[in-house]
């Protein structure tokens, strides 16, 4: 498993690289744009060059981008479930222009149109992202903590939504994050806990689905559906359990990606390089 972190990609995407290099990173997650809402930064070539320049000056073959925080699927306001649409799939478009391998969004609540409203319109909205898409980027659907009526919250939604007939002829996947299945209810604390969570995922969505990592520890217990992240060892997942999951041999070779407060993140890098076997 290779190991990063998210980096900021202030004054440009191209200073990026050396962010992540700085912090010890083997991989790094980006937004490609601000994610609480504005207009894009252009990639234009000039900033694409200097981009990739900096990726091999600094010997990166991989990064990722992660949408910004304000898309929802599940909004009963066309304006903002019209512009969830347009923003992923332009993330996928921006995705490609760089070469990141992967786009991984939130999904939003089904709140407004209620559940079974809201994933019809979650599976349309899918739909829309990716019809005629002839990008690289691969779009990835990121667990959540549950709360509330947040889509995505257990493995059953997910694998309904990736397995649907009017989405299964796309390559979605899924991003693992460790925080939020403990906060839904899916035990990480021992080997035992993570051999069986595991062993869901794989009945419930397929572990061929399961492309990227993002591994916090958590601030508040499981099942508390509260996203909180905390740095290694020192939330309710603890060392052991994040040991014993990004050592799983059916997941060993992903990517992983811290997203803790950078005020320890290069620690928590060490750490996880430590304890990857």
């Amino acid at each position: 498993m290779k190991i990063g972190c998210h980096v900021s990609i202030a004054g440009g995407v191209d200073n990026a690289p050396a962010r992540a290099a700085s912090l010890g990173c083997e991989v790094f997650q980006i937004f490609s744009r601000s994610p609480r809402g504005g207009a894009a930064p252009k990639l234009d070539k000039e900033t694409l060059q200097k981009f990739r320049m900096e990726m091999k000056n600094f010997k990166f073959t991989d990064c990722v981008i992660h949408t910004p925080y304000f898309v929802n699927f599940g909004s009963a306001k066309k304006n903002i479930f019209n512009g969830t649409i347009a923003i992923v799939r332009e993330e996928l478009e921006r995705a490609t222009l760089l070469g990141a391998q992967y786009v991984m969004t939130h999904l939003g609540s089904y709140k407004d149109l209620g559940r079974e409203k809201g994933f019809s319109q979650f599976i349309a909205g899918l739909e829309k992202v990716m019809k005629d898409y002839q990008g690289s980027a691969e779009l990835l659907l990121e667990i959540s903590a549950g709360a509330g009526e947040q889509i995505g919250g257990t493995f059953d939604d997910l694998g309904k939504a990736i397995k649907h007939p009017k989405l299964k002829k796309y390559n979605i996947g899924v991003c693992f994050d460790t925080c939020h299945a403990f906060a839904a209810g899916y035990d990480l604390r021992t080997p035992e806990a993570v051999k069986s969570t595991l062993s869901e995922f794989d009945k419930k969505i397929g572990l061929g689905k399961l492309k990227v990592i993002h591994i916090n520890d958590s601030k508040f217990g499981l099942g508390e559906n509260r996203d909180r992240h905390e740095h290694i060892g020192k939330g309710k997942i603890g060392k052991a359990g994040l040991s014993a999951f990004i050592n799983h041999p059916k997941i060993r070779k992903m990517n992983g990606y811290l997203e803790t407060e950078h005020d320890a993140v290069k620690k928590d890098i060490e750490i996880l390089k430590a304890l990857r076997k």
